[in-house]
């Protein structure tokens, strides 16, 4: 075989799907395969996808949610520790109310 350089793991599909659809399926799969840190136990390597947006780490158990093809999204990174722990606050009632 030896003719997948270019779109590697989406060389599965051939000739078909076009080659733009193609690169793309590659780029997603680079990534989802990719070694990702356990948020956890910080352990790299371990963490396998159960289902879209599920990720377990195989060496301490730690299951969480993620984005679909990573672990952490940028969403996800987006927000700091002080503005969970305000966001909660308001969603129970502690705290100001966020209104949109």
């Amino acid at each position: 075989m030896g003719r997948t350089k270019i779109v590697g793991p989406a060389g599965r599909y051939g000739a078909r799907y076009g080659s733009t659809l193609r690169k793309r399926v590659k780029l997603i799969e680079e990534k989802r395969l990719a070694h990702h840190r356990c948020p956890k136990c910080n352990t790299a390597g371990k963490l396998t996808r159960i289902s879209i947006g599920i990720w377990t780490c195989r060496k301490c158990g730690y299951t969480f949610a993620g984005g679909a093809w990573i672990p952490r999204t940028i969403l996800g990174k987006s927000f700091a520790p002080e503005e969970i722990k305000e966001l909660k606050k308001a969603y129970k009632g502690e705290g100001k109310v966020i209104h949109a």
